[in-house]
């Protein structure tokens, strides 16, 4: 009986670093033919006693397989690894952490060289590789015509969702989402901060900040919704003019438990800087516009 490995597409993988380890043993357990390559070779040994082809080049790996799956440090390291080979005819999916656009030079890049192209921004952490009820995805970007083909390939080991033909939107959303999340890891820096030094567990602490933060983050449709219409005053309940004015508290309050307002201070500025250009009836929308050179 023939295995049903043959029925699965063969895939090169690039990049053996805890994400790349994790995305190969997700392939390998699906039944996919995989080769890889690693700059340190040592990384590949467990994998080649799980069924891994183990290339000894760069060269080597990217001739095996049609699809070529990119999956390193930095863009500097993608171009490196990949100077002077043979690309011509391949699908390359680079999953490498990038800037939009060092994407879309890679793209081009790319298909100066005879690929197609698709970026990868991963909205995952290793333990959430192969795991589908953790929830994780990859923003995905450029050949339409190549995800259609292998996305059922690249959703084996984690989501896809494919956001444009820009080659350079699945860095973007990536970052995007980032960015944010670090504002949030900020806001409760500076919530553990204030208790600090005071009789609180901040265990206890925690489950109220985490509903808190969940019940507002709804908030963002609105946000888009006004960015959308130019209206910075529709569905507003709590406006600019009365959010600036309880800033004083905010401060007095970090500066009587010994905490430094770094974390908020930038964010009240833009605040007090748009109700000075334009209107207290606004909601907080406004500040967006501040932040775009």
């Amino acid at each position: 009986m023939a295995k049903n490995t043959v029925e699965k597409t063969p895939v090169t993988l690039l990049g053996l670093g805890a994400m790349g380890t994790a995305l190969a043993r997700t392939w390998l357990a699906a039944g996919h033919p995989l080769t890889v390559w690693n700059r340190s070779p040592a990384r590949a040994t467990a994998l080649a006693a799980e069924g891994a082809e183990v290339a000894a080049s760069v060269t080597e790996a990217v001739a095996a397989n049609t699809l070529v799956v990119v999956c390193l440090l930095d863009d500097a390291s993608v171009a490196e690894a990949l100077a002077g080979t043979d690309l011509a005819g391949k699908d390359l999916v680079n999953l490498t952490t990038s800037t939009p656009a060092q994407a879309r030079a890679r793209a081009e890049w790319a298909i100066e060289r005879g690929a197609r192209y698709l970026d990868g921004g991963i909205m995952a952490v290793p333990p959430m590789i192969g795991v589908p009820e953790a929830g994780g995805y990859v923003f995905y970007s450029g050949s339409p015509e190549l995800f259609e083909r292998h996305q059922q390939t690249l959703g084996v080991p984690v989501g896809t969702t494919y956001v444009g033909e820009d080659a350079g939107f699945a860095a973007l959303h990536d970052v995007a989402l980032l960015s944010a999340m670090y504002g949030m890891f900020a806001g409760a820096a500076h919530a553990f901060a204030l208790i600090r030094k005071e009789d609180i567990d901040p265990a206890t602490l925690a489950p109220l900040l985490a509903d808190w933060l969940v019940a507002m983050a709804p908030s963002v449709h609105q946000t888009a919704d006004q960015l959308r219409s130019g209206d910075y005053t529709k569905g507003v309940v709590s406006n600019l003019g009365m959010q600036v004015a309880g800033t004083p508290t905010f401060l007095d309050t970090a500066a009587q438990q010994g905490v430094s307002p770094e974390l908020l201070s930038p964010y009240f500025e833009l605040m007090r800087r748009r109700l000075a250009e334009g209107s207290g009836e606004e909601d907080l929308t406004g500040v967006v516009d501040l932040l775009v050179r």
